[in-house]
């Protein structure tokens, strides 16, 4: 019976590296979407969300259900906590992809990005899925060192998106309101991305360590 538990422990490293997985690739499918026009791309991005809906429903149904019957405690209560709200994070980083995915099917057949500001996203979105594929490393190894990492890559994205405004408020930016508007909303899906992969990794140290990064005690 104890063993059968412990499973049931485990697995749950394995759905959230499976979904943190899935929100790696959707936010690249996006980003190449985005960057190409490539509609065919964005509505597989837009297709493929559901199944990252059932993962988290299913992270969370697991979890509750431990909850009830087998009243975890101590590291085990910490890890059933961690899941369900990481899977809530994973979720809203697949929400975060599919709205890159709608802005190019909105505005198709023309493109959303200025030239401009080409470059700026194409790194943005690197950043994006690096920080995914870390957390993804972080959440099956529970490692801690790398989790802390994740706090200083997470500086990078910072930096674009400060960058990406310095851009939009030049007085000479020559693309009108509408273009601001959506590329605004783009980098801001883009910076919270990052934040939810960080606070994945945060969750893995509070499974390891009982405290949150940056709380006091």
């Amino acid at each position: 019976m104890r063993e059968a538990y412990h499973e049931q422990l485990d697995r749950f490293a394995e759905i959230l590296g499976d979904m943190t997985a899935d929100v790696a690739k959707a936010m690249e499918k996006s980003t190449a979407a985005l960057l190409n026009v490539d509609l065919g791309l964005a509505e597989q991005v837009i297709d493929e969300d559901a199944k990252i809906d059932d993962a988290r429903a299913a992270a969370e149904e697991q979890a509750f259900a431990l909850l009830a019957l087998q009243a975890p405690v101590a590291t085990d209560l910490r890890v059933v906590v961690a899941a369900i709200h990481a899977a809530e994070d994973l979720e809203r980083m697949g929400d975060l992809a599919l709205h890159v995915a709608k802005a190019t099917r909105r505005r198709h057949p023309n493109g959303v990005l200025p030239d401009q500001v080409r470059e700026d996203f194409a790194q943005m979105g690197r950043v994006a899925v690096e920080l995914a594929k870390k957390a993804e490393l972080v959440i099956r190894n529970r490692d801690v060192e790398l989790a802390q990492q994740l706090e200083q890559d997470d500086d990078e994205m910072d930096a674009l998106h400060k960058h990406l405004f310095s851009v939009l408020m030049d007085k000479d930016w020559p693309h009108g309101v509408a273009p601001a508007v959506d590329i605004t909303l783009l980098g801001r899906f883009y910076e919270r991305f990052a934040d939810h992969a960080v606070a994945l990794a945060r969750r893995v140290v509070f499974i390891a360590t009982g405290k949150m990064p940056g709380r006091e005690d």
